[in-house]
C-alpha cells in the first residue's frame, strides 16, 4: 500500500470527489495557487469554472456557497484559517446548520467547510486557533477532525458525499506526516471513533494533531509499565460514546487530551459525556488537558508553554495513576 502526507491525502480527496459528480465544486481564498498544496492542480484540471477563487469576504463566498446548496450544487468552501469562520458565522451557523430543519427537510444542505487549524509556530492568536468546539453546541452541523492521512482522505470524501453541512478541520503540522492510504476508493463514515492503540491501564482521548502526540505519550509510558490506550473520535459530531466508553470501562482511568482551549472545549464536552453515562466505571474523575483560556501567543517560547504536547501527556497520566 502506498504511502500519501496529511496534504496529498486532501488533494486527492478533493480530486476525486470532483470527478465523482459534476455539481461539486469548490470556492475560497488562494485556491487557484494552493496556499498549503491542498489545492494545487486542480484549477488545470477541473478549470476556473469549478475552482473558485474568491475576494476575501468570507461572509460573502460562504453564503455564496449555501445558496448553491440549496439550488442543488454539492460546494466545498475553504475558510482557509480557521479564526476566519468568525467572519462567517451567520452564514454557517444560521443558514447553513438551520434550513435543512427549517424547511421541513425539503432543501438539502450538502456544503463541505474546510479550514486549517491549530498552532502551526509563531503564526500568533487569529491564525493559530482552534475553534470546532465553538460549533459544538450548533445542531445541524458534522464536525470532524482527522488525526492522519489515511482518515484525512476518507473522512473528507464522506463529507463532501454528505447531505449536511460537514465542518473540517486540518491540522497544518499534520501536513507533511506520512500513512498508508489505500489506491482503490475508499469512505470513513462519519460518526465512529478510531482506538489507534490499545491498552488497560488507562484511555486517552485525543482529538486531532494530538492523536500523534498521545501515542508518543502511551510509548514512553509503556517503558514504566503504564498501559495505555488512545481513541481517536474523527469526528467530534456526531461522536461515537460507545467506543470511548466502552475503552473506559476496560481502563477505569480517563485523559482528554485537546488543542482547543480548557473552558467550554471539546473535551470539557467528552468528559462530561464520560462522567454522566461511564461513572461507574471511573475509578478517579475524569481529567482534561488543553490549552489555557489565553490568545495563541506569537512567541515561540510561549506558545510552546500554553500547547499540550506527548511529555505533559506522560506527566499527567503518571500524576493520575499516582
Amino acid at each position: 500500500m502506498p504511502e500519501m502526507n496529511f496534504i496529498q491525502a486532501i488533494n486527492t480527496a478533493l480530486a476525486e470527489e470532483l470527478r465523482h459528480d459534476p455539481a461539486t465544486f469548490m470556492m475560497g481564498l488562494d485556491i487557484w495557487v494552493g496556499a498549503f498544496g491542498a489545492t494545487s492542480g486542480l484549477t488545470d484540471e477541473f478549470g476556473a469554472e469549478r475552482i473558485l477563487n474568491a475576494p476575501i469576504s468570507e461572509a460573502g463566498y460562504a453564503g455564496a456557497g449555501v445558496g448553491a446548496a440549496m439550488a442543488g450544487m454539492r460546494p466545498i468552501v475553504e475558510i482557509e484559517f480557521a479564526s476566519f469562520f468568525y467572519c462567517c458565522w451567520d452564514q454557517v451557523c444560521n443558514q447553513a446548520a438551520k434550513l435543512r430543519y427549517m424547511s421541513g427537510g425539503q432543501a438539502d444542505m450538502p456544503i463541505t467547510f474546510r479550514a486549517v487549524c491549530g498552532a502551526v509556530g509563531s503564526a500568533a492568536a487569529q491564525h493559530s486557533e482552534t475553534v470546532y468546539s465553538q460549533f459544538m453546541s450548533v445542531p445541524g452541523l458534522k464536525i470532524v477532525v482527522p488525526s492522519g492521512a489515511y482518515d484525512m482522505k476518507g473522512l473528507l470524501k464522506s463529507a463532501i458525499r454528505d447531505n449536511n453541512p460537514v465542518l473540517v478541520f486540518e491540522h497544518l503540522k499534520l501536513g507533511r506526516s506520512k500513512e498508508e492510504v489505500p489506491e482503490e476508493e475508499y469512505l470513513v463514515p462519519i460518526g465512529q471513533a478510531a482506538v489507534k492503540r490499545e491498552g488497560s491501564d488507562v484511555t486517552i482521548v485525543a482529538i486531532g494533531y494530538m492523536v500523534s502526540q498521545a501515542l508518543k505519550a502511551a510509548k514512553a509510558l509503556e517503558e514504566d509499565g503504564i498501559s495505555a490506550e488512545v481513541i481517536d473520535p474523527r469526528s467530534l459530531i456526531p461522536l461515537d460514546e460507545e467506543t470511548i466508553l466502552s475503552s473506559v470501562a476496560k481502563t477505569h482511568n480517563v485523559l482528554v487530551v485537546d488543542e482547543g482551549h480548557l473552558r467550554c472545549g471539546a473535551a470539557a464536552e467528552i468528559s462530561a459525556v464520560i462522567a454522566d453515562k461511564g461513572f461507574d466505571s471511573l475509578d478517579a474523575p475524569v481529567k482534561r488537558l488543553a490549552a489555557p483560556d489565553v490568545p495563541v501567543p506569537f512567541s515561540p517560547p510561549l506558545e510552546k508553554f500554553i500547547l499540550p504536547n506527548d511529555k505533559k501527556i506522560s506527566a499527567t497520566v503518571k500524576e493520575m495513576l499516582g
